[in-house]
Protein backbone atom coordinates (compact mmCIF):
# COMPACT_ATOMS: atom_id res chain seq x y z
CA UNK A 1 0.00 0.00 0.00
CA UNK A 2 1.14 3.47 -1.16
CA UNK A 3 1.34 5.98 1.73
CA UNK A 4 0.82 10.00 1.31
CA UNK A 5 1.64 12.09 4.45
CA UNK A 6 -0.59 14.66 4.24
CA UNK A 7 -0.33 18.43 6.24
CA UNK A 8 -1.95 21.15 5.47
CA UNK A 9 -2.53 25.17 6.79
CA UNK A 10 -4.62 25.68 3.90
CA UNK A 11 -7.08 23.13 4.03
CA UNK A 12 -9.16 24.14 1.03
CA UNK A 13 -10.27 20.72 -0.75
CA UNK A 14 -8.04 18.54 1.38
CA UNK A 15 -10.95 16.42 2.29
CA UNK A 16 -12.08 15.34 -0.94
CA UNK A 17 -8.30 14.63 -2.65
CA UNK A 18 -7.51 12.23 0.78
CA UNK A 19 -11.05 10.52 -0.14
CA UNK A 20 -9.67 10.29 -3.44
CA UNK A 21 -6.64 9.07 -2.40
CA UNK A 22 -7.83 6.23 -0.23
CA UNK A 23 -9.91 5.21 -3.12
CA UNK A 24 -6.88 4.74 -4.78
CA UNK A 25 -5.18 2.76 -2.62
CA UNK A 26 -3.56 5.21 -0.34
CA UNK A 27 -2.72 5.35 3.58
CA UNK A 28 -2.55 8.14 5.19
CA UNK A 29 -0.34 9.93 7.42
CA UNK A 30 -1.36 13.28 9.25
CA UNK A 31 -0.74 15.70 11.75
CA UNK A 32 -2.24 18.30 14.14
CA UNK A 33 -4.89 20.28 12.60
CA UNK A 34 -5.17 18.34 9.30
CA UNK A 35 -5.40 15.22 11.14
CA UNK A 36 -8.70 16.35 12.85
CA UNK A 37 -10.04 17.72 10.10
CA UNK A 38 -9.64 14.24 8.07
CA UNK A 39 -10.97 12.05 11.10
CA UNK A 40 -13.82 13.85 11.46
CA UNK A 41 -14.77 13.73 8.02
CA UNK A 42 -14.50 9.51 8.32
CA UNK A 43 -11.11 9.28 6.70
CA UNK A 44 -9.19 6.92 8.69
CA UNK A 45 -5.59 8.13 9.26
CA UNK A 46 -2.08 7.50 10.97
CA UNK A 47 -0.79 10.35 13.02
CA UNK A 48 2.83 11.53 12.75
CA UNK A 49 3.50 9.95 16.51
CA UNK A 50 2.37 6.26 15.28
CA UNK A 51 5.39 7.10 12.44
CA UNK A 52 8.16 8.22 14.79
CA UNK A 53 7.31 6.75 17.77
CA UNK A 54 7.67 9.78 19.30
CA UNK A 55 5.33 12.34 20.46
CA UNK A 56 4.91 15.88 19.09
CA UNK A 57 6.44 18.37 21.80
CA UNK A 58 7.17 21.69 22.25
CA UNK A 59 4.20 23.41 21.31
CA UNK A 60 4.24 21.03 17.60
CA UNK A 61 7.27 22.74 16.86
CA UNK A 62 9.17 19.32 16.62
CA UNK A 63 6.87 16.74 14.91
CA UNK A 64 7.84 15.42 11.80
CA UNK A 65 11.57 16.08 12.10
CA UNK A 66 12.78 12.61 12.45
CA UNK A 67 14.19 9.64 10.57
CA UNK A 68 11.52 7.89 10.10
CA UNK A 69 9.90 10.62 7.89
CA UNK A 70 12.71 11.75 6.43
CA UNK A 71 13.92 8.41 5.96
CA UNK A 72 11.13 7.66 4.24
CA UNK A 73 10.83 10.10 1.49
CA UNK A 74 14.98 10.56 0.91
CA UNK A 75 15.54 6.76 0.37
CA UNK A 76 16.75 6.37 -3.18
CA UNK A 77 14.49 3.31 -3.75
CA UNK A 78 16.79 1.42 -6.60
CA UNK A 79 20.16 2.06 -4.67
CA UNK A 80 20.26 -1.70 -2.01
CA UNK A 81 22.09 0.61 0.60
CA UNK A 82 19.18 3.04 0.69
CA UNK A 83 17.05 -0.09 1.00
CA UNK A 84 18.96 -2.18 3.53
CA UNK A 85 19.20 1.23 5.56
CA UNK A 86 15.60 0.95 5.44
CA UNK A 87 15.28 -2.09 6.49
CA UNK A 88 17.91 -2.16 9.04
CA UNK A 89 16.03 0.71 10.98
CA UNK A 90 12.34 -0.38 10.58
CA UNK A 91 11.70 2.66 8.17
CA UNK A 92 8.63 2.33 5.88
CA UNK A 93 8.69 4.59 2.76
CA UNK A 94 6.32 7.21 2.06
CA UNK A 95 5.03 7.56 -2.00
CA UNK A 96 3.86 11.15 -1.21
CA UNK A 97 3.76 14.44 0.62
CA UNK A 98 1.37 17.14 0.50
CA UNK A 99 1.91 20.52 2.37
CA UNK A 100 1.28 23.99 2.79
CA UNK A 101 3.27 26.13 4.85
CA UNK A 102 2.29 27.76 7.93
CA UNK A 103 0.59 31.82 6.81
CA UNK A 104 3.76 33.83 7.32
CA UNK A 105 2.76 35.61 4.66
CA UNK A 106 -1.03 36.12 5.60
CA UNK A 107 0.28 37.07 9.68
CA UNK A 108 2.66 40.04 7.95
CA UNK A 109 -0.01 41.22 5.84
CA UNK A 110 -2.65 41.27 8.66
CA UNK A 111 0.12 43.34 10.99
CA UNK A 112 0.75 40.23 13.42
CA UNK A 113 3.49 40.95 16.17
CA UNK A 114 6.98 40.17 16.17
CA UNK A 115 6.45 36.79 18.54
CA UNK A 116 3.48 35.92 16.21
CA UNK A 117 5.25 35.92 12.86
CA UNK A 118 8.19 33.75 14.54
CA UNK A 119 5.37 31.18 15.54
CA UNK A 120 4.21 31.08 11.76
CA UNK A 121 7.85 30.12 10.41
CA UNK A 122 7.48 26.64 9.32
CA UNK A 123 10.08 24.40 9.90
CA UNK A 124 8.82 20.76 9.08
CA UNK A 125 6.74 21.49 6.49
CA UNK A 126 10.28 23.03 4.77
CA UNK A 127 12.23 20.31 5.48
CA UNK A 128 9.46 17.48 4.31
CA UNK A 129 8.29 19.36 0.89
CA UNK A 130 12.42 19.83 0.06
CA UNK A 131 13.41 16.05 1.30
CA UNK A 132 10.29 14.96 -1.15
CA UNK A 133 11.13 17.70 -3.88
CA UNK A 134 14.87 16.36 -4.04
CA UNK A 135 13.52 12.25 -4.42
CA UNK A 136 10.72 13.29 -6.88
CA UNK A 137 12.34 10.23 -9.11
CA UNK A 138 10.19 8.34 -6.36
CA UNK A 139 8.09 10.57 -4.54
CA UNK A 140 5.03 12.90 -5.40
CA UNK A 141 5.08 16.24 -3.54
CA UNK A 142 2.09 18.38 -3.78
CA UNK A 143 2.45 21.82 -1.96
CA UNK A 144 -0.92 23.96 -4.12
CA UNK A 145 -4.06 22.95 -3.86
CA UNK A 146 -4.63 23.38 -7.20
CA UNK A 147 -2.62 20.51 -8.03
CA UNK A 148 -4.67 18.21 -6.03
CA UNK A 149 -6.91 17.11 -9.27
CA UNK A 150 -4.06 16.86 -11.71
CA UNK A 151 -2.14 14.42 -9.15
CA UNK A 152 -5.68 12.75 -9.16
CA UNK A 153 -5.76 12.54 -12.77
CA UNK A 154 -2.42 11.50 -12.92
CA UNK A 155 -3.02 8.28 -11.04
CA UNK A 156 -6.28 7.31 -12.42
CA UNK A 157 -4.26 7.65 -16.10
CA UNK A 158 -1.19 5.85 -15.64
CA UNK A 159 -1.36 3.96 -12.31
CA UNK A 160 0.82 6.77 -10.41
CA UNK A 161 2.38 9.92 -11.61
CA UNK A 162 4.81 10.26 -14.43
CA UNK A 163 8.45 11.36 -13.53
CA UNK A 164 7.84 14.41 -16.13
CA UNK A 165 4.70 15.44 -13.44
CA UNK A 166 6.81 14.73 -10.43
CA UNK A 167 9.28 16.96 -11.88
CA UNK A 168 7.27 19.77 -12.35
CA UNK A 169 6.08 19.19 -9.21
CA UNK A 170 9.61 19.44 -7.52
CA UNK A 171 10.01 22.16 -8.99
CA UNK A 172 6.85 24.47 -7.82
CA UNK A 173 8.23 23.24 -4.11
CA UNK A 174 11.26 24.68 -4.66
CA UNK A 175 10.24 27.91 -6.19
CA UNK A 176 7.23 27.95 -3.07
CA UNK A 177 9.89 27.51 -0.41
CA UNK A 178 12.44 30.12 -1.76
CA UNK A 179 9.34 32.67 -1.73
CA UNK A 180 8.59 31.64 1.84
CA UNK A 181 12.66 32.14 2.79
CA UNK A 182 12.77 35.45 1.18
CA UNK A 183 9.67 37.22 2.82
CA UNK A 184 11.07 35.67 6.19
CA UNK A 185 14.51 37.34 5.38
CA UNK A 186 13.29 40.39 3.81
CA UNK A 187 11.16 40.78 7.20
CA UNK A 188 13.50 40.18 9.30
CA UNK A 189 16.25 42.63 7.21
CA UNK A 190 13.78 45.12 7.36
CA UNK A 191 13.47 45.08 11.01
CA UNK A 192 17.10 45.08 12.05
CA UNK A 193 16.98 48.21 9.62
CA UNK A 194 19.40 47.20 7.00
CA UNK A 195 18.91 48.00 3.86
CA UNK A 196 20.82 47.04 1.43
CA UNK A 197 22.12 43.15 3.01
CA UNK A 198 24.80 41.08 0.99
CA UNK A 199 22.41 38.74 -0.44
CA UNK A 200 19.60 40.20 -1.86
CA UNK A 201 16.10 37.41 -2.74
CA UNK A 202 13.43 39.22 -4.37
CA UNK A 203 9.77 37.99 -4.24
CA UNK A 204 7.28 38.30 -6.61
CA UNK A 205 3.76 36.39 -7.50
CA UNK A 206 2.91 36.11 -10.81
CA UNK A 207 -0.36 38.39 -11.70
CA UNK A 208 -0.96 37.53 -15.35
CA UNK A 209 1.19 36.51 -18.40
CA UNK A 210 0.61 39.10 -21.28
CA UNK A 211 0.62 39.18 -24.69
CA UNK A 212 3.71 40.22 -25.14
CA UNK A 213 6.53 43.07 -24.03
CA UNK A 214 7.21 46.43 -25.19
CA UNK A 215 6.96 45.03 -28.82
CA UNK A 216 5.63 42.20 -30.56
CA UNK A 217 8.50 39.87 -30.42
CA UNK A 218 9.11 40.01 -26.60
CA UNK A 219 7.53 37.72 -24.40
CA UNK A 220 6.59 39.54 -20.48
CA UNK A 221 5.08 38.46 -17.47
CA UNK A 222 3.42 40.77 -14.73
CA UNK A 223 4.74 39.79 -10.79
CA UNK A 224 3.60 41.56 -7.90
CA UNK A 225 5.57 41.60 -4.56
CA UNK A 226 3.55 40.06 -2.05
CA UNK A 227 2.63 42.93 0.29
CA UNK A 228 1.12 45.68 -1.81
CA UNK A 229 0.04 49.02 -0.96
CA UNK A 230 -0.82 52.00 -3.13
CA UNK A 231 0.37 50.36 -6.48
CA UNK A 232 -1.46 49.25 -9.74
CA UNK A 233 -0.74 45.87 -8.09
CA UNK A 234 -3.45 46.37 -5.94
CA UNK A 235 -6.07 48.08 -8.40
CA UNK A 236 -9.09 46.26 -9.67
CA UNK A 237 -10.06 46.07 -13.18
CA UNK A 238 -13.61 46.38 -13.90
CA UNK A 239 -13.83 46.27 -17.59
CA UNK A 240 -11.84 45.93 -20.84
CA UNK A 241 -9.04 44.26 -22.13
CA UNK A 242 -6.15 42.44 -20.16
CA UNK A 243 -3.50 45.25 -19.56
CA UNK A 244 -0.36 44.83 -21.54
CA UNK A 245 2.86 45.56 -20.78
CA UNK A 246 3.26 49.25 -22.46
CA UNK A 247 -0.40 49.73 -20.22
CA UNK A 248 1.23 48.46 -17.03
CA UNK A 249 4.25 50.64 -17.30
CA UNK A 250 2.53 53.73 -18.51
CA UNK A 251 -0.40 53.28 -15.82
CA UNK A 252 2.14 52.99 -13.00
CA UNK A 253 3.74 56.63 -13.99
CA UNK A 254 -0.03 57.86 -13.88
CA UNK A 255 -0.51 57.02 -10.44
CA UNK A 256 3.41 57.69 -9.38
CA UNK A 257 2.26 61.61 -10.21
CA UNK A 258 -1.06 61.59 -9.07
CA UNK A 259 0.44 60.38 -5.86
CA UNK A 260 2.16 64.45 -5.80
CA UNK A 261 -0.91 65.39 -4.92
CA UNK A 262 -3.49 63.61 -2.65
CA UNK A 263 -2.90 65.54 -0.16
CA UNK A 264 -3.24 68.85 -1.79
CA UNK A 265 -6.78 69.63 -1.03
CA UNK A 266 -7.59 69.35 -4.37
CA UNK A 267 -8.86 67.40 -7.38
CA UNK A 268 -6.26 66.28 -9.51
CA UNK A 269 -6.07 64.31 -12.57
CA UNK A 270 -3.04 62.92 -14.60
CA UNK A 271 -2.94 62.07 -17.91
CA UNK A 272 0.09 60.24 -19.22
CA UNK A 273 1.69 58.59 -22.73
CA UNK A 274 4.89 56.81 -22.76
CA UNK A 275 5.02 57.00 -19.17
CA UNK A 276 5.62 60.88 -19.18
CA UNK A 277 2.68 63.21 -18.46
CA UNK A 278 0.96 64.86 -21.05
CA UNK A 279 -1.17 66.81 -18.99
CA UNK A 280 -2.18 67.54 -15.13
CA UNK A 281 -4.42 69.83 -14.00
CA UNK A 282 -5.63 70.19 -10.54
CA UNK A 283 -8.86 72.25 -9.65
CA UNK A 284 -11.73 72.52 -6.92
CA UNK A 285 -13.79 70.24 -8.97
CA UNK A 286 -12.89 66.86 -11.10
CA UNK A 287 -13.98 68.65 -14.41
CA UNK A 288 -12.24 71.38 -13.36
CA UNK A 289 -9.38 69.63 -13.38
CA UNK A 290 -10.12 67.47 -16.41
CA UNK A 291 -10.48 70.06 -18.42
CA UNK A 292 -7.00 71.70 -17.38
CA UNK A 293 -5.83 67.98 -18.03
CA UNK A 294 -6.86 67.70 -21.41
CA UNK A 295 -6.47 71.03 -23.03
CA UNK A 296 -3.03 71.02 -21.97
CA UNK A 297 -2.39 68.86 -24.68
CA UNK A 298 -5.54 67.16 -26.38
CA UNK A 299 -3.28 65.83 -29.24
CA UNK A 300 -0.79 63.64 -27.25
CA UNK A 301 -3.39 62.54 -24.81
CA UNK A 302 -5.21 60.36 -27.41
CA UNK A 303 -4.50 56.74 -26.18
CA UNK A 304 -3.26 57.57 -22.99
CA UNK A 305 -4.01 56.94 -19.69
CA UNK A 306 -5.89 58.83 -17.01
CA UNK A 307 -5.98 58.86 -13.03
CA UNK A 308 -8.31 60.88 -11.40
CA UNK A 309 -8.04 61.26 -7.53
CA UNK A 310 -11.65 61.94 -6.94
CA UNK A 311 -14.69 59.81 -7.78
CA UNK A 312 -15.52 60.03 -11.46
CA UNK A 313 -19.15 61.01 -12.33
CA UNK A 314 -21.23 61.75 -15.21
CA UNK A 315 -19.86 65.29 -16.27
CA UNK A 316 -16.31 63.59 -16.80
CA UNK A 317 -17.38 60.02 -17.86
CA UNK A 318 -18.96 62.12 -20.60
CA UNK A 319 -16.10 63.85 -21.42
CA UNK A 320 -13.54 60.57 -21.23
CA UNK A 321 -16.30 58.83 -23.76
CA UNK A 322 -15.39 61.07 -26.10
CA UNK A 323 -11.85 60.07 -26.36
CA UNK A 324 -9.89 57.19 -27.50
CA UNK A 325 -7.71 56.52 -23.62
CA UNK A 326 -5.97 53.16 -22.37
CA UNK A 327 -7.12 53.57 -19.49
CA UNK A 328 -8.56 55.30 -17.05
CA UNK A 329 -8.44 54.95 -13.05
CA UNK A 330 -9.89 56.65 -10.22
CA UNK A 331 -11.01 55.97 -6.78
CA UNK A 332 -14.39 54.69 -8.10
CA UNK A 333 -17.45 55.49 -10.91
CA UNK A 334 -20.61 56.61 -10.21
CA UNK A 335 -23.08 54.05 -11.92
CA UNK A 336 -23.76 56.10 -14.32
CA UNK A 337 -20.41 56.54 -15.23
CA UNK A 338 -19.75 53.24 -15.52
CA UNK A 339 -22.48 52.39 -17.87
CA UNK A 340 -21.47 55.57 -19.81
CA UNK A 341 -17.32 53.96 -19.91
CA UNK A 342 -18.45 50.48 -20.49
CA UNK A 343 -20.19 51.37 -23.78
CA UNK A 344 -16.55 51.31 -24.99
CA UNK A 345 -15.77 47.74 -25.10
CA UNK A 346 -11.71 48.09 -24.74
CA UNK A 347 -11.30 51.03 -22.19
CA UNK A 348 -9.50 49.01 -19.44
CA UNK A 349 -11.67 50.91 -16.46
CA UNK A 350 -9.49 50.44 -12.74
CA UNK A 351 -10.39 51.52 -8.99
CA UNK A 352 -7.57 51.99 -6.80
CA UNK A 353 -7.48 52.62 -3.50
CA UNK A 354 -5.49 56.02 -2.87
CA UNK A 355 -5.67 56.51 0.82
CA UNK A 356 -2.97 53.41 0.80
CA UNK A 357 0.21 53.85 1.75
CA UNK A 358 2.96 52.65 -0.64
CA UNK A 359 4.33 49.26 1.00
CA UNK A 360 7.77 48.75 -0.68
CA UNK A 361 10.10 51.64 0.15
CA UNK A 362 12.37 50.35 -2.76
CA UNK A 363 12.50 50.86 -6.24
CA UNK A 364 14.19 47.81 -8.29
CA UNK A 365 15.05 48.59 -11.96
CA UNK A 366 16.64 45.59 -14.04
CA UNK A 367 19.80 45.95 -15.89
CA UNK A 368 22.04 43.19 -17.97
CA UNK A 369 22.85 40.84 -15.45
CA UNK A 370 21.73 42.64 -12.21
CA UNK A 371 19.46 44.77 -10.86
CA UNK A 372 19.42 48.76 -9.32
CA UNK A 373 18.04 49.41 -5.90
CA UNK A 374 17.47 52.67 -4.42
CA UNK A 375 14.88 54.43 -2.69
CA UNK A 376 11.96 55.82 -4.19
CA UNK A 377 12.03 59.46 -4.79
CA UNK A 378 9.62 60.62 -1.79
CA UNK A 379 11.64 63.93 -1.36
CA UNK A 380 9.14 66.95 -0.86
CA UNK A 381 9.43 70.62 -1.30
CA UNK A 382 7.42 73.11 0.80
CA UNK A 383 7.16 77.15 0.54
CA UNK A 384 9.48 77.15 3.38
CA UNK A 385 11.92 75.08 1.97
CA UNK A 386 12.30 77.38 -0.90
CA UNK A 387 15.32 79.64 -1.31
CA UNK A 388 14.85 83.20 -3.49
CA UNK A 389 18.25 83.88 -5.46
CA UNK A 390 16.97 87.02 -7.59
CA UNK A 391 15.78 90.55 -6.62
CA UNK A 392 12.68 90.02 -7.93
CA UNK A 393 10.41 87.79 -4.76
CA UNK A 394 8.17 85.85 -5.80
CA UNK A 395 4.57 86.24 -4.40
CA UNK A 396 2.08 83.97 -2.63
CA UNK A 397 0.28 83.08 -5.87
CA UNK A 398 3.56 82.88 -8.17
CA UNK A 399 4.75 79.85 -5.25
CA UNK A 400 1.78 77.90 -5.41
CA UNK A 401 2.31 77.73 -8.85
CA UNK A 402 6.15 76.98 -8.93
CA UNK A 403 5.17 74.24 -6.30
CA UNK A 404 2.81 72.94 -9.05
CA UNK A 405 5.05 73.07 -11.54
CA UNK A 406 7.82 70.82 -9.15
CA UNK A 407 5.73 68.32 -8.29
CA UNK A 408 4.78 67.40 -11.92
CA UNK A 409 8.43 67.47 -13.58
CA UNK A 410 9.74 65.31 -10.84
CA UNK A 411 7.91 62.71 -12.41
CA UNK A 412 9.26 63.80 -15.87
CA UNK A 413 12.28 61.64 -17.49
CA UNK A 414 15.18 63.33 -17.66
CA UNK A 415 16.30 65.84 -18.78
CA UNK A 416 13.20 67.92 -18.01
CA UNK A 417 11.40 70.94 -17.94
CA UNK A 418 7.79 72.15 -17.20
CA UNK A 419 6.02 75.13 -18.42
CA UNK A 420 2.51 75.69 -16.20
CA UNK A 421 -0.09 78.40 -15.01
CA UNK A 422 -2.83 78.57 -13.51
CA UNK A 423 -2.69 75.04 -12.16
CA UNK A 424 -2.55 73.39 -15.87
CA UNK A 425 0.79 72.22 -17.78
CA UNK A 426 1.13 74.31 -20.60
CA UNK A 427 4.35 72.12 -22.20
CA UNK A 428 6.68 69.21 -21.46
CA UNK A 429 9.82 68.58 -22.27
CA UNK A 430 11.20 65.48 -21.49
CA UNK A 431 13.84 63.59 -21.81
CA UNK A 432 16.43 65.44 -23.94
CA UNK A 433 19.73 65.02 -23.91
CA UNK A 434 20.54 68.79 -23.02
CA UNK A 435 18.54 70.75 -20.77
CA UNK A 436 17.88 73.64 -23.57
CA UNK A 437 16.56 71.15 -25.88
CA UNK A 438 14.07 69.99 -23.26
CA UNK A 439 13.19 73.91 -22.46
CA UNK A 440 12.51 74.59 -25.82
CA UNK A 441 10.09 71.53 -26.70
CA UNK A 442 8.30 72.75 -23.72
CA UNK A 443 8.11 76.45 -24.28
CA UNK A 444 7.39 75.76 -28.13
CA UNK A 445 4.32 73.91 -26.70
CA UNK A 446 3.19 76.54 -24.84
CA UNK A 447 3.47 78.87 -27.68
CA UNK A 448 1.67 82.20 -26.16
CA UNK A 449 0.25 80.66 -22.93
CA UNK A 450 4.29 80.79 -21.51
CA UNK A 451 4.27 84.53 -21.32
CA UNK A 452 3.16 85.04 -17.48
CA UNK A 453 3.71 81.26 -16.70
CA UNK A 454 6.16 79.46 -14.86
CA UNK A 455 8.93 77.06 -15.66
CA UNK A 456 10.05 73.95 -13.50
CA UNK A 457 13.25 72.10 -14.30
CA UNK A 458 14.35 68.75 -12.56
CA UNK A 459 18.31 69.67 -11.85
CA UNK A 460 20.21 73.03 -12.29
CA UNK A 461 21.10 74.81 -15.34
CA UNK A 462 24.98 74.45 -16.23
CA UNK A 463 24.65 77.54 -18.43
CA UNK A 464 22.17 80.78 -18.45
CA UNK A 465 20.97 79.31 -22.25
CA UNK A 466 17.73 77.99 -20.80
CA UNK A 467 17.30 81.43 -18.60
CA UNK A 468 17.47 83.37 -21.74
CA UNK A 469 15.28 81.03 -23.63
CA UNK A 470 12.13 81.52 -20.79
CA UNK A 471 12.86 85.28 -20.93
CA UNK A 472 12.42 85.19 -24.59
CA UNK A 473 9.02 83.50 -24.15
CA UNK A 474 7.80 85.26 -21.42
CA UNK A 475 8.43 83.31 -18.23
CA UNK A 476 7.39 84.92 -15.21
CA UNK A 477 9.24 83.05 -12.78
CA UNK A 478 11.29 79.76 -12.76
CA UNK A 479 11.99 76.90 -9.87
CA UNK A 480 15.17 74.73 -10.00
CA UNK A 481 17.42 72.93 -7.71
CA UNK A 482 20.57 75.45 -8.09
CA UNK A 483 23.76 73.99 -7.50
CA UNK A 484 25.16 74.54 -10.65
CA UNK A 485 29.20 76.12 -10.66
CA UNK A 486 26.98 78.91 -13.19
CA UNK A 487 24.37 79.25 -10.72
CA UNK A 488 25.44 83.45 -11.36
CA UNK A 489 24.61 83.20 -14.79
CA UNK A 490 21.47 82.19 -14.63
CA UNK A 491 20.64 84.58 -11.62
CA UNK A 492 22.22 87.67 -13.30
CA UNK A 493 20.15 87.00 -16.55
CA UNK A 494 17.10 86.51 -13.98
CA UNK A 495 17.88 90.31 -12.34
CA UNK A 496 18.34 91.53 -16.06
CA UNK A 497 14.96 91.18 -16.88
CA UNK A 498 13.17 91.38 -13.29
CA UNK A 499 12.38 88.11 -12.91
CA UNK A 500 12.35 85.39 -9.92
CA UNK A 501 13.69 82.21 -9.63
CA UNK A 502 13.86 79.96 -6.36
CA UNK A 503 16.34 77.18 -5.52
CA UNK A 504 14.52 74.12 -4.09
CA UNK A 505 17.98 72.31 -3.06
CA UNK A 506 16.71 69.02 -4.44
CA UNK A 507 17.01 67.83 -7.59
CA UNK A 508 14.36 65.37 -9.57
CA UNK A 509 16.66 63.21 -12.10
CA UNK A 510 14.77 60.40 -12.83
CA UNK A 511 15.68 57.66 -15.64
Amino acid sequence: MKRALISVSDKTGIVEFAKELVTLGYEIISTGGTKKSLDEAGIKTLGISDITKFPEMMDGRVKTLHPNVHGGLLCVRDNPEHMKDLVDNHIELIDMVVVNLYPFKETLKKGGTHEELIENIDIGGPSMLRSAAKNHKFVTVCVDPADYQRVLDEIKEHGDTTLEFRCELAAKVFRTTAAYDSLIAGYLTSKLGIEYPEKLTLNYEKVQDLRYGENPHQSAAFYASPMTGYSLASAKQLHGKELSYNNIQDANGAIEILREFLNSGKKAVVAVKHTNPCGVGIGDTLKEAWDRAYTADPISIFGGIVAVNDIIDVDVANELHKLFLEIVIAPGFTDKALEILMAKKNIRLMTLDITKEIYNKKKVVGVNDGILIQDIDFGEITADDLVCVTETQPTKEDIEELLFGWKVVKNVKSNAIVVSKNNQTLGVGAGQMNRVGAAKIALEQAGEKSRGAYLSSDAFFPMPDTVQLAIEYGIKAIIQPGGSIKDQLSIDECNKHGIAMVFTKMRHFKH
